[in-house]
């Protein structure tokens, strides 16, 4: 029913209680001084109307309304998630605006400036251009200065200023870094060398102690020497008391001596010495036939081997104490030092005769002072004695060495020490004296703040100064050099470390007074810095240094400000200039001077400004040369220096009788030193 509605009321295009209008196309103008219907005159250029689209039938009509009111469009798609996150906010257009606004910026031109000359960007300091090793600085800035305005050179200039700074700074920074890594890098070394060395001796002593309970069952130390000595030692005798095994080694070597005829011109008695085995009888063999030659005797002691002849006793009117004595005696023949010979065991050789090898039993001695070789062969064959004399010369070698080594290792370290501290601060090696003593530092200890701490410790402290310093951290700097100086005085009873701390102190104080100087020089106009800067130099104890370097930068302000009065034909003018500088300049140093200086030093800055005014009398002198004395360009020009000199009153100096003392006549030079003199107590005390 309602299809049929909507066709009946589309068909007939007419609705009840609606009149149908009809509404026409636009109308053209053919007269472009015509007017339309509202009586407004038409638009100029106005383009001429679309032509309307055909109209449709009215079955075509229908059946696009058919499927307007036919579709839906409140169906929730499959996929839909409420839970989902919202979309998210559009971004701001403020940068896309900003962006398009550089955008439309005009191009800079050559050199980096842009088209508009003075009111455009101004100069830009291009850093790839300045890093370029080819560079030429003078056509570098004439290409881009050459068109620059004043303000554009000055802009850029500054840039450079800015530059070069930022670069200062972060070249500063990278050396401290590299310093502080450095420092860290060489203390984390030394730990861990001395973690090694310290493992090395652990190492040692494990290594000993375990060769000593291997070898404690099989000691072969109470050996007799033939029979003259006990064939064993008592429990008592073998006790770890060091006197007992001195008074035991002591017995051993006189009993060698009395056996062994010349034994104590090879061996004379020393502490320590003793004898560790007794070989027995042995036999030498030629080197060439190894055939027998004479008997002999070995003894092994902790540091020699002593080769002893067995020689036959005369019989000729024997005595009764004689008959008792053996009929063989022994001689003292070779001896060496185990380090200095190479004991061989010659068991290898199959040279047999009579069914038994010579030499499996033998050993060899090769070295000596003239590098000589020697064969001795056991009597008994397969003798125990020989395997227990190569097993102990083997544990005394090793032992020789091994304590060699650590009195290398003492004297290495003791070398390693007065290289580092000679290597940290060349200027040590003209401390000879003390350079001698430095051997020894590493079991100095010196108290700080109730610790002990060796002087490895203040070279800590040392490298800490040298990071304030190139950093030109005056104050931290200060602080720690009177904190050292007061630990230096401290050590009134230990010579060696307050000399070497007081040395490392003095240099490094030397070097921040010189840079606490310059900051002066730098900043003498400001009466801030000048106190502080002179604050530290009287705290490291150059207060005179302080008094030159001010004052000199006073005088070279006072000559560049003179130079710039410049001399245009009037000399009233340019004395008024001259001398308002001059005085000016005077009194303020004097001021200031009062202000930072202790008063005993205010006698220098007097004799200071003395000499300046005799340096503004010279000037004068020169200016009035070819004026009359007394005329009236003359008197002006005096009362104009003495009225500025005036000034000097407020300070309490009074040089008025000074000014203009070289510009009288000759015959007052003489009576003008009385009133330099007077003028010059009158201002000293006034100061005081």
């Amino acid at each position: 029913m309602s299809e049929e509605r909507s066709k009946i009321s589309l068909r007939s295009g007419k609705r009840k209680g609606r009149p149908s209008i009809k509404i026409s196309g636009p109308i053209l103008q053919e007269d472009a001084g015509a007017r339309g219907p509202s009586g407004r005159p038409p638009a100029a250029n106005v383009p001429p109307p679309r032509p309307r689209p055909p109209p449709q039938s009215s079955a075509t009509t229908s059946d696009l309304v058919k499927r307007r009111y036919s579709s839906r469009f409140n169906n929730i798609p499959a996929d839909f998630d409420p839970t989902a996150n919202p979309m998210p906010a559009l971004p701001s257009l403020d940068q896309y605006v900003n962006s398009q606004a550089q955008d439309r910026r005009p191009p800079p031109s050559r050199g980096g400036r842009s088209e508009g000359g003075g009111g455009g960007a101004g100069l830009h300091v291009d850093v790839r251009a300045l890093r370029n090793p080819d560079l030429v600085p003078d056509q570098y800035v004439a290409e881009i200065l050459s068109e620059a305005t004043e303000d554009e050179v000055r802009d850029y200039e500054l840039a450079l200023r800015k530059l070069k700074r930022r670069a200062s700074t972060d070249l500063q920074q990278n050396v401290y870094q590299n310093r502080t890594q450095f420092i860290k890098i060489s203390k984390e070394a030394e730990k861990l060398k001395s973690e090694m060395r310290t493992l090395r001796n652990l190492m040692a002593e494990l290594k000993t102690n375990t060769t000593a309970l291997r070898s404690g069952s099989n000691s072969m130390d109470d050996a007799g020497f033939g029979g003259q000595i006990g064939t064993g030692l008592s429990r008592r005798d073998k006790r770890s008391s060091v006197a007992d095994r001195t008074a035991l080694w002591s017995s051993q070597m006189q009993a060698l001596y009395k056996s062994v005829e010349g034994s104590q011109k090879f061996l004379p008695n020393t502490t320590g010495r003793h004898v560790v085995q007794n070989a027995g009888p042995w036999i030498e063999l030629d080197n060439a036939t190894y055939r027998s030659r004479r008997a002999m005797q070995i003894f092994l002691l902790n540091d020699h081997l002593l080769i002893a002849s067995r020689k036959k006793r005369k019989t000729d009117a024997p005595s009764a104490a004689d008959s008792r004595a053996p009929m063989t005696k022994l001689v003292a023949d070779r001896c060496w030092h185990l380090l200095d010979v190479e004991v061989v065991d010659m068991a290898g050789p199959s040279d047999s005769s009579s069914g038994r090898n010579k030499l499996a039993d033998a050993i060899m001695v090769r070295g000596g002072g003239q590098n000589e070789s020697f064969i001795y062969r056991t009597e008994k064959p397969a003798d125990p004695d020989k395997g227990a004399l190569m097993l102990n010369i083997r544990k005394r070698v090793e032992e020789l060495r091994r304590n060699l080594q650590s009195e290398r290792e003492a004297t290495n370290k003791a070398k390693e020490t007065i290289n580092y501290f000679a290597s940290r601060d060349p200027g040590l090696l003209q401390k000879t004296e003390l350079l001698e003593t430095l051997s020894d530092i590493k079991d100095m200890l010196i108290e700080v703040d109730g610790k002990q701490q060796n002087l490895r410790w203040v070279e800590s402290q040392m490298d800490e100064l040298d990071i304030h310093i190139a950093l030109q951290q005056i104050e931290p700097s200060v602080a720690l050099i009177e904190k050292l100086k007061s630990l230096a005085y401290g050590l009134k009873n230990n010579v060696i470390a307050q000399d070497f701390i007081s040395f490392k102190v003095d240099e490094r104080r030397a070097k921040l007074a010189a840079l606490a100087v310059r900051e002066l020089v730098g900043t003498h106009s400001q009466p801030k810095k000048t106190k502080q800067n002179v604050s530290w130099l009287t705290r490291l104890g150059f207060e005179d240094r302080a008094r030159e370097a001010y004052l000199e930068a006073r005088s070279e302000t006072i000559r560049k400000r003179s130079r710039q009065c410049i001399f245009h034909g009037n000399l009233d003018q340019y004395i008024w200039e001259l001398s308002f500088v001059y005085f000016t300049i005077i009194r303020n140093t004097v001021t200031c001077f009062q202000a930072c200086f202790p008063p005993p030093m205010m006698s220098a800055c007097v004799k200071w400004a003395k000499e300046e005014v005799d340096t503004f009398n010279a000037i004068l002198a020169r200016q009035l040369s070819g004026e009359k004395e007394g005329g009236e360009a003359w008197t002006r020009c005096m009362d104009t220096a003495k009225d500025h000199a005036g000034m000097l009153s407020e300070v309490g100096l009074d040089f008025r009788t000074l000014v203009g003392q070289n510009v009288k006549a000759a015959t007052d030079a003489s009576a003008s030193s009385a009133p330099a003199g007077l003028g010059l107590i009158m201002g000293a005390q006034a100061a005081a």
